[in-house]
């Protein structure tokens, strides 16, 4: 059972936290860390399945803390190294703890939309 103390969640928190501050200075020497790097390098194919995803939220409209967990949760989707239903739980539960009221609903909605795209290129 996951806690608050689990070091994968620990070491979300810290991405997510990494990615909410390169939203704001995409100059910042953060860039260069190789927890948010792969994410970074990655956003070119994350941050379209999210506008796809959320047509009605531009991605640079969105809210901050709802695209730092977006943009983790859609890597680790496109990455297939840890379930989905794990990945989507971690997403709604990090929304939760840092988000809006109505992020972990937000983030369900969007994580859920783009499953179902991800699972269709592969299919």
């Amino acid at each position: 059972m996951k806690t608050a103390k689990d070091p994968r969640h620990k070491k979300r928190k810290d991405i997510i936290k990494k990615l909410f501050s390169f939203s704001f200075d995409q100059h910042i020497t953060s860039s260069e860390d190789p927890l948010i790097k792969p994410i970074l390098k990655s956003l070119k194919q994350i941050d379209p399945l999210i506008a796809k995803s959320a047509p009605e939220w531009p991605v640079n409209k969105l809210n901050k803390v709802d695209l730092a967990v977006l943009r983790l949760a859609i890597f680790e989707l496109l990455q297939k190294k840890t379930p989905e239903k794990v990945i989507i739980d971690e997403a709604i539960e990090l929304a939760k703890e840092f988000g809006a009221d109505s992020s972990p609903r937000f983030v369900n909605g969007v994580l859920g939309t783009v499953l179902l795209k991800i699972k269709g290129k592969n299919e």
